[in-house]
């Protein structure tokens, strides 16, 4: 009965949207999830396929997340991707639609005693923007209290930066990072042995939409995806890359 309720609001809603234009910003460059500038992209096709099913287009717009953030709340765009109610942002937040998994990351001969997220503070530390949002109140802490703790718009400097030995740790998602090593190979050392450290438990993402109407609708293209088998297909091509 569930199932066919869903069914039932996406088809009305199909009808009445006819491919409803929707402006979601996606953030900059982080392989494999975003590829800026391409249709192609692990959340990508994700939030795609769950907008369409819920009868939406969708133009992407790749920027910085504080910039998406800002045009988020100016209502320059309908949604923000990879965001959750930690970010600040005055938003209706979807269903979670993706978990990244996030490591503390150092050069293994620097052998550095990490065991906790309040270590951190002892270090350099190079991180993804507005992750002391979205990464949970000890962070947060952390981050404040830190004086050598930085954000970078482009998450490919990360790699550069923990290769060159130019800060102590990197924070952010395992598959962003080992992506972005094939890319900066060229630049630094990539052989380097590295020590991932486990701190942070999977972080939920959901978007963030201007409007409930929206949300609400874009939850039941989501339901669809998972139902139809389609969610994990998209996961499972991404995976074997």
């Amino acid at each position: 009965m569930y199932r066919w309720w869903w069914g039932v609001l996406l088809s009305l809603w199909a009808l009445a949207a006819s491919a409803e234009q929707l402006n979601v910003g996606f953030g900059s460059n982080k392989p494999p999830y975003v590829f800026e500038g391409e249709p192609r992209g692990l959340e990508y096709e994700l939030v795609g396929r769950a907008a369409q099913n819920a009868g939406f287009e969708v133009v992407a717009y790749y920027m910085p997340m504080e910039r998406l953030h800002l045009m988020l709340r100016r209502g320059e765009i309908d949604a923000i991707t990879t965001t959750n109610q930690n970010s600040g942002v005055s938003a209706y937040y979807s269903d979670v639609y993706i978990y990244y998994r996030n490591f503390a990351v150092a050069l293994a001969e620097r052998a550095y005693r990490i065991d906790t997220i309040a270590d951190l503070g002892r270090h350099s530390i190079s991180t993804f923007q507005r992750a002391r949002q979205l990464m949970g109140p000890e962070f947060e802490r952390m981050a404040s209290s830190n004086p050598q703790y930085r954000e970078e718009a482009q998450q490919i400097n990360r790699n550069r930066l923990l290769y060159s030995g130019r800060v102590d740790v990197v924070v952010g998602d395992e598959r962003i990072i080992r992506y972005f090593n094939k890319l900066v190979a060229d630049q630094v050392d990539v052989t380097q042995p590295l020590t991932w450290y486990e701190l942070f438990p999977p972080t939920p993402y959901r978007v963030g939409f201007r409007l409930d109407s929206q949300r609400l609708r874009f939850n039941a293209g989501l339901h669809q995806l998972r139902e139809s088998g389609e969610y994990e297909r998209i996961i499972q091509r991404y995976l074997s890359d």
